[in-house]
């Protein structure tokens, strides 16, 4: 680095923080990233583990719209770098993407180390350098900004800083929202960071618990307060979660919030009307056991009939001894009670973070010139799909962006 370059510093090194990085190299920046962790990307590598879902291939305004009311703070920045721009990206590291049945994107590789490697490989060629194991703990008087590091601390002075030190989720792989205290007492407005993408509390017999733990609920449809989703579900020890869970987690997580329960209904045949699951359970039962019975007239699983059994008994009700009807309404509406959401440091991401009106367009805090944010410190949530990693990639991208164009200025 000469001493006339302009140097950034990114503090980070999850996606959002590396594409910050590779966007200010490209435009003549001299770039430091900055992380906690002892490597760069461990979320990323975690989220990889069963296939890196990158991003979705459904219509731009559709998957918008996954952002909720995020959605037109977000969407200059994913049309600046939207979904075929990122498989673009990829297919120019070495690593092309394909569409899933599901329209989900992923590597052809399936995984994210060989991504992450050659990404990590492009940013040293492009001379951005790496400092791991350097905690961030905000600024000293002279406005440097301040770390730990294993050798004590450290001070260094830079242009413009990028922030992208994620949410609170999976707290051991390096973001676990400190950073909040550190605005905070900057004066910038941050909504608290909450679980998302999480499992639920439910109450289970002991009896279910112990028998259908780890059991999945395949082609169910799952209905609260107006929203409907199909897909899958697990029971966990202590609740539920899954896909079709995730999907409705904010949902289910305010009307916790607000009233200490949440009601969800599951359709486990959902693909039956009233009228048809009726005639099939008004078959004859003969000598069969109640859940031969539903297993076979039905098509149920075992843990879709032990869940029908746990419904009708958290009811007061006698399971065997219902009518074809009121069995029909237990399959395709089974009611669980939710009283909780899974802890933040086990959602597979976060909700909450830095209030979109404290920053500009170009992801500049305003109460705080030339720092920069981006990624899951930003108050915006989307289920899983690949909705995450887009917004922080794009983010990360629209902060790298703004930098170089704040310094220009």
């Amino acid at each position: 680095m000469t001493s006339t370059q302009i140097h950034v510093a990114v503090i980070g090194a999850g996606p959002a923080g590396l594409m910050a990085a590779e966007v200010l190299a490209a435009g003549g920046a001299a770039v430091t990233v900055y992380d906690a962790m002892p490597s760069a990307g461990r979320k990323f590598l975690m989220a990889g583990r069963g296939g890196l879902n990158l991003t979705h291939s459904e219509p731009l305004a559709q998957f918008l719209a996954r952002y909720r009311e995020a959605a037109p703070e977000l969407q200059a920045a994913i049309d600046a770098f939207p979904p075929d721009g990122l498989r673009e990206w990829c297919e120019a590291l070495g690593e092309p993407t394909f569409v899933g049945t599901s329209g989900r994107v992923f590597p052809k590789a399936f995984k994210a180390s060989p991504l992450l490697r050659a990404w990590l490989r492009r940013l040293d060629a492009a001379g951005v350098r790496f400092a791991f194991r350097h905690r961030w703990t905000g600024w000293d008087d002279e406005g440097r900004l301040l770390f730990l590091t294993p050798d004590g601390p450290f001070a260094i002075g830079a242009d413009a800083t990028v922030l992208a030190l994620g949410g609170a989720s999976w707290p051991r792989l390096g973001s676990d929202g400190g950073w909040t205290e550190v605005l905070a007492g900057k004066g910038v407005a941050i909504s608290p960071l909450r679980p998302a993408n999480c499992g639920f509390d439910v109450g289970w017999s002991e009896v279910f618990r112990t028998r259908f733990e780890g059991q999945p609920l395949k082609g169910i449809a799952l209905v609260f307060g107006g929203h409907t989703v199909r897909g899958e579900a697990i029971v966990t020890r202590s609740g539920i979660e899954g896909g079709a869970i995730y999907a409705l987690s904010a949902e289910l997580r305010e009307a916790i919030a607000d009233s200490g329960k949440a009601t969800l209904r599951i359709a486990l045949r959902p693909d039956l009307d009233e009228a048809d699951l009726v005639r099939r359970l008004s078959a004859p039962r003969g000598k069969q056991s109640f859940s031969n019975f539903l297993r076979k007239s039905a098509q149920l699983s075992p843990v879709a009939v032990g869940l029908v059994q746990e419904v009708a008994m958290a009811a007061g009700l006698s399971p065997s001894s219902l009518g074809p009807a009121q069995l029909a309404e237990l399959i395709n509406a089974a009611a669980i009670k939710l009283t909780g959401a899974a802890p933040i440091a086990r959602a597979i991401s976060s909700a909450g973070g830095i209030s979109f009106d404290e920053l500009d367009a170009g992801f500049m805090l305003r109460k705080l010139p030339s720092v920069f944010a981006a990624g899951e410190m930003l108050n915006w949530e989307a289920p899983t799909g690949g909705y995450l990693l887009q917004a922080s990639f794009a983010t990360g991208a629209a902060a790298g962006r703004g930098v170089l164009k704040w310094l220009a200025g």
